[in-house]
């Protein structure tokens, strides 16, 4: 048991999902998991853990934002021996190419600040997926026959953005979408050493305007989740 997440000793996987909302990781778990169990509901973020495949599994809630999430990161990963977490959460898109529903594979994460900027000072760390992660990802994806695109995004500190300016800065540089978690995931996952990868549907677009609704979410969201986990275990088909 840690200060945020009340499970025992032996229920977190070395696995784990990471979407933002806790009744996402209730979604996810009790989809695409067998044998699940709770394992965690302090301060209402659920966790938990089954298997897929015959490979144990955790999902647990991470909250909105980098500080949120580096809380449960560094938690799952310094109490429980986490080894591998891959966070499954929307976006919104910032190319035109890119559309609603796709999938993004973030290989990189830019952000203007991060919780681990207070021990990186002025140093410009540069935050990237585990490689063996990302290839599997894109693997899954175009065995799935999934739209999906590789490449940078945007870890932003803010929800409410209004910066404009920055937003024309980053699609001039090519970034694909923004959330707001996957650049303190990916700090984190270097400063212990395990794996980490963001895999992310669109589900709004910042230039056209368009959305998803709820329906069309939660459809959409299941290749996402299908994805993450055959990344996370390559040598398993598809199920």
């Amino acid at each position: 048991m840690s200060l945020h997440i009340g499970a025992a000793e032996g229920d977190i996987a070395p696995t784990v999902l990471l979407p933002g909302d806790p009744l996402r990781a209730k979604w996810a778990a009790e989809t695409f998991l067998d044998d699940v169990r709770q394992v965690n509901a302090v301060r209402g973020m659920l966790g938990f853990t089954g298997t897929w495949a015959g490979h144990p599994v955790t999902v647990q809630g991470s909250g909105m934002g980098m500080a949120s999430l580096s809380i449960y990161v560094n938690e799952l990963i310094r109490d429980y021996g986490v080894k591998r977490i891959l966070r499954i959460g929307s976006c919104g898109a910032m190319q035109p190419h890119v559309g609603l529903r796709d999938v993004v594979l973030a290989q990189t994460a830019s952000a203007v600040s991060t919780p681990s900027a207070t021990i990186l000072r002025e140093l410009s760390f540069a935050p990237c997926a585990d490689w063996g992660l990302l290839r599997a990802a894109a693997r899954a994806a175009e065995t799935r026959g999934t739209r999906h695109h590789v490449g940078g995004i945007y870890s932003s500190d803010t929800f409410y953005d209004e910066r404009p300016d920055l937003t024309e800065q980053l699609i001039r540089h090519g970034t694909l979408a923004v959330e707001m978690e996957a650049a303190e995931l990916y700090t984190l996952a270097a400063r212990h050493g395990v794996q980490a990868l963001a895999v992310l549907t669109v589900s709004d677009h910042l230039q056209t305007g368009a959305a998803l609704d709820s329906g069309a979410r939660e459809r959409s969201f299941g290749d996402m989740v299908q994805i993450a986990l055959s990344a996370a275990f390559p040598e398993t088909p598809d199920i």
